[in-house]
């Protein structure tokens, strides 16, 4: 498995993943190589506001046996721990069960064609059970675990159950594969019937209301989350120095004006309408001039600066995991460093377009304390969302013609665009690792996400 794993989450959406150890120090960097064409840039997309709306993190203890019966190793003896360690453990499965089975769904979502869509969501759905039933082997006989256990359980057959069904809304239609879409369903009911009847653990008033059940899912998600995802507590830095920016764009343009009204004051004698007319001007020019200065001097000080700072706390224990600092901003082509310029050198002739580069930074530092509960590796995934690109393309206007038996007929292509992302890994006092990806896009989609081999004389990630 390679350090950072980048894959499409959604139709216009990716996602990096990594995981980080105690005493871990990493930083990340991807740079998102935009082509001029796409109309991208600082004027047209504020990277604050792109930050806070479509970078969505997600950050938890993770264990690499996610399809695994992890379940086992984790109940067993259970007479010997304790309530707390009980619902640590049961909460760590749980959680990343569910991850796990929606991401496979997302995976076997993205499959257009019949005979792959249908065998992937076949092996889908006989994970899901085999894990439940593992899950159900190990179930605690007292009284005072059982309600833990009857949480986890309601929620992660209803969630099996839920993407199960979402997928299939999605399937290609196929009459060949048929049983597989049986198979499936029966699963469904089989499960709906063992929450609803054989354990009863919904009313009839929930099960027939979509807004209750849903409710009632979405509380018992936040408590198998209990101790496995991390709270984040994100600040915005620079506060007190942008304030102080401000004052200062303030102050010189209030100078510059003041030097305008004596000047004014002493061209025009006594209070006449001429003096007003200025004055009025002056200060107009003040207003436009004001804000344009501070947002100069701003950029021009914060350029490099990290702009946000995380700290991850483990909501069982409240002691900080790891701190995080964030730089989200375009690069001038100067401050690009070497070994990115080579990588992007090395493309095709004809793929070298002018391009804005959007730099995104993530550096990490784990607390060199042991984790809670045994944990070893907390995860962290990132999804970007790249509709606000999207926004800024052409639709396709153009055609393509073809003759045959002398008749001419034509078909409407799309515009497709690329956008280059290098991703720059370094550990501690390691040497920086790298990595080259295409992402291949149009208005609706991103068509195409595949990996590019780097120069030989860099590291690969």
């Amino acid at each position: 498995m390679t350090k950072v794993n980048i894959k499409q989450e959604e139709s216009l959406s990716i996602k990096f993943s990594h995981q980080l150890s105690v005493a871990d120090q990493r930083t990340l960097d991807l740079y998102f190589y935009l082509p001029t064409e796409m109309g991208i840039s600082a004027d047209t997309l504020n990277e604050e506001e792109y930050y806070h709306a479509n970078i969505i993190g997600r950050r938890s203890y993770f264990s690499d046996a996610l399809h695994l019966p992890l379940v086992q190793s984790r109940f067993v003896s259970l007479n010997k721990r304790t309530l707390e360690e009980f619902r640590l453990y049961l909460n760590l499965f749980a959680y990343q069960f569910a991850v796990a089975i929606e991401t496979d769904a997302k995976q076997v979502r993205q499959l257009t064609e019949p005979e792959e869509f249908y065998p992937a969501l076949l092996e889908l759905s006989e994970r899901a059970r085999q894990l439940l039933k593992k899950f159900r082997r190990n179930e605690p006989e007292q009284d005072k675990w059982q309600s833990y256990f009857g949480h986890a359980d309601n929620y992660l057959s209803w969630f099996c159950e839920q993407q199960l069904l979402k997928t299939l809304s999605t399937r290609p239609r196929s009459a060949e594969f048929a049983d597989v879409k049986d198979q499936v369903v029966q699963y469904c009911r089989k499960e709906n019937n063992y929450r609803e009847l054989e354990r009863k653990y919904n009313s009839q008033r929930t099960r027939e209301d979509a807004n209750r059940i849903s409710n009632k899912m979405l509380l018992l998600r936040r408590l198998i989350q209990q101790g496995v995802v991390l709270k984040e507590d994100l600040k915005v830095l620079g506060v007190g120095l942008k304030k102080f920016v401000t004052g200062l764009a303030t102050g010189l343009v209030m100078i510059v004006v003041s030097a305008l009204i004596i000047k004014a004051q002493g061209f025009f004698s006594g209070l006449t309408l001429s003096l007003i007319m200025a004055l009025s001007v002056i200060y107009a020019f003040r207003e436009i001039f004001k804000e344009d200065i501070r947002n100069a001097m701003w950029r021009l000080i914060q350029r490099g600066r990290p702009r946000w700072s995380r700290t991850l706390t483990d909501t069982s224990t409240k002691k900080p995991v790891a701190r995080q600092l964030i730089w989200l901003e375009f690069l001038r082509p100067k401050d690009i460093p070497n070994a990115v310029s080579l990588i992007m050198k090395h493309r095709h002739r004809q793929n070298k377009v002018e391009s804005e580069v959007l730099h995104y930074r993530i550096q990490s530092k784990v607390n060199t304390k042991e984790f809670a509960a045994g944990y070893t590796q907390f995860q962290e995934q990132v999804v970007f969302s790249l509709i606000p690109f999207a926004r800024h393309l052409e639709r396709g206007k153009a055609k393509i013609y073809s003759e045959q038996d002398g008749k001419v007929s034509n078909e409407s292509v799309e515009r497709r665009y690329q956008v280059n992302l290098v991703v720059a890994l370094k550990d501690g006092k390691q040497s920086v690792e790298y990595a080259r990806y295409k992402i291949t896009m149009n208005r609706s989609s991103i068509v195409e996400l595949t990996e590019s081999r780097l120069p030989d004389e860099l590291n690969a990630v």
